[in-house]
């Protein structure tokens, strides 16, 4: 039952981000945004890990974070491994595909890309601030994208809460965070914890970011028409000379 409950608080914990990253970038925005490139990448290379995994049973002992063998790639490789199954994986690769095409739509690539490696590099070394240095034995935790994924779409929710005026949106962003704490307060569950950690960085990196030539798009600001790509072209529309 614990298994189960720990189960359904994780996942909707994610389907709140979700909703908060639709809101932020404006579900109306879709069709008119580019084709999330780096978003595509991140999970192609998800998926390209898993067929290793297929094809080379020595894959997880060689790529996963198990704190008992040596390597320094460990903790990049080990989150492209999964080890949930075959729902856990296709959960992971998924909210994977979904929240890193949110966040690069409002984010933009390079900001996302570097949000994502944050996910991966940040909590460890968070942790050790606060005293938690002991790293988990379970093999559960060896592997998996979920916590990357669950840090990058918290960055979305505090998003949210800077962009918008609107009350029930910013409770929404505000109920991200505090559900996370109490998912790890209550159920020692990391997911939760990483979500907290990615909310205030991104509250944090977001009035940097809108100092860029090219800011973070959040529905509010998004124009009528195709939005432009970084690089000034407009998304779905070729170059002047083509």
């Amino acid at each position: 039952m614990s298994a189960i409950l720990f189960n359904v608080t994780t996942a909707a914990l994610m389907v709140l981000m979700f909703k908060a990253g639709v809101l932020l970038i404006g579900e109306g925005t879709v069709r008119r945004r580019p084709i999330p490139w780096a978003a595509v990448a991140l999970t192609a290379v998800a998926a390209a890990a898993v067929v290793l995994q297929l094809s080379w049973s020595g894959a997880m002992d060689a790529l996963d974070s198990d704190p008992r063998k040596s390597g320094w790639w460990r903790v990049v490789t080990s989150v492209f491994m999964q080890n949930g199954g075959v729902f856990g994986t296709i959960w992971n690769i998924g909210t994977l595909a979904v929240i890193a095409a949110l966040a690069q739509w409002f984010w933009r690539a390079p900001l996302t890309l570097a949000l994502f490696a944050a996910g991966i590099l940040l909590p460890e070394h968070i942790d050790a601030l606060f005293g938690e240095t002991a790293r988990s034995t379970d093999p559960r935790n060896f592997a998996g994208s979920s916590g990357a994924t669950y840090f990058l779409a918290a960055t979305l929710a505090a998003g949210l809460l800077l962009s918008t005026d609107d009350t029930k949106e910013r409770l929404l962003a505000l109920s991200v965070p505090a559900a996370g704490l109490a998912m790890w307060l209550a159920q020692d569950n990391g997911h939760g914890l990483v979500t907290v950690y990615g909310f205030v960085l991104g509250a944090a990196v977001l009035p940097l970011a809108r100092r860029l030539s090219h800011p973070p798009v959040p529905a509010a600001t998004a124009p009528a028409g195709p939005l432009p790509r970084a690089n000034g072209r407009t998304a779905g529309r070729p170059p002047a000379d083509a």
